[in-house]
């Protein structure tokens, strides 16, 4: 109990440090493209973000969340969420890629079709580090987990800044966003040396799916009460 208190206790002291970390790196990340890009920039990204964004919704359909509050799960438990969760983030990103020539004629700008195929990477990355997280929070690796969130962000900003340094545009925002979660997985593979079995069937995780299901309906709720108006911006005022 005395280890556990320890751990409690660093675990959020990290968290703490880390979401503030990240927030100062955001906002400076934001300061400084904003110096280098052009309002339309943000405007073009934001566009399809607030479309698209609705589908990260459903990316681990909350199963990360299930498999950490679950008292006792097996490794062909996790195993079989693993594959599941990466078979959605394929599945919404074929979506995503599909909606690209609709989001274009959506805003009238035939510039999104190749910000939204790339975009739609994202859901395929975060997908593959959705089990390897949950992972490491069951094992209370808090400040591993705040390091990596740091770290990645840090990355990603570099990249981000240097592209448009050199005059790439909103293609500078669209590798920030894309980078941020290949990164981090990448990180919590080697971090957590889990490697996932092959896929169950029998497992009992027909609770953890309810569980997750019912978080994803009130993520879906907030996000649409948050971005319907960004939709209907950039629909009547463009980018």
């Amino acid at each position: 109990m005395k280890d556990l208190k320890q751990r409690a206790l660093r675990g959020g002291l990290a968290i703490v440090i880390s979401r503030a970390t990240t927030l100062l790196l955001r906002t400076g990340t934001l300061m400084i493209m904003a110096r280098l890009l052009v309002p339309k920039d943000f405007g073009l990204v934001g566009m399809v973000t607030a479309v698209i964004g609705v589908f990260s919704v459903f990316r681990d359909l909350g199963l990360s969340a299930a498999a950490v509050q679950r008292t006792n799960i097996t490794p062909e438990q996790s195993s079989t969420l693993f594959w599941i969760n990466l078979a959605v983030g394929a599945v919404l990103g074929l979506l995503t890629l599909a909606l690209g020539p609709f989001v274009a004629e959506f805003y009238h700008d035939q510039r999104l079709v190749g910000v939204t195929a790339v975009l739609a990477t994202a859901f395929v990355f975060n997908a593959a580090g959705v089990q390897h997280c949950a992972f490491l929070e069951r094992h209370m690796r808090f400040v591993t987990m705040s390091v990596i969130d740091i770290f990645s962000l840090l990355v990603s900003a570099s990249i981000g800044i240097g592209m448009a340094l050199h005059g790439f545009g909103y293609w500078s925002l669209v590798a920030t966003t894309t980078i941020t979660p290949l990164v981090a997985t990448i990180c919590v593979w080697i971090s957590s040396g889990w490697i996932p079995g092959r896929p169950r069937g029998g497992m009992e995780i027909r609770s953890m799916m309810r569980f997750g299901g019912t978080l994803t309906l009130n993520g879906l709720i907030t996000y649409i009460a948050c971005n319907l108006d960004k939709v209907l911006l950039g629909r009547f005022w463009g980018s």
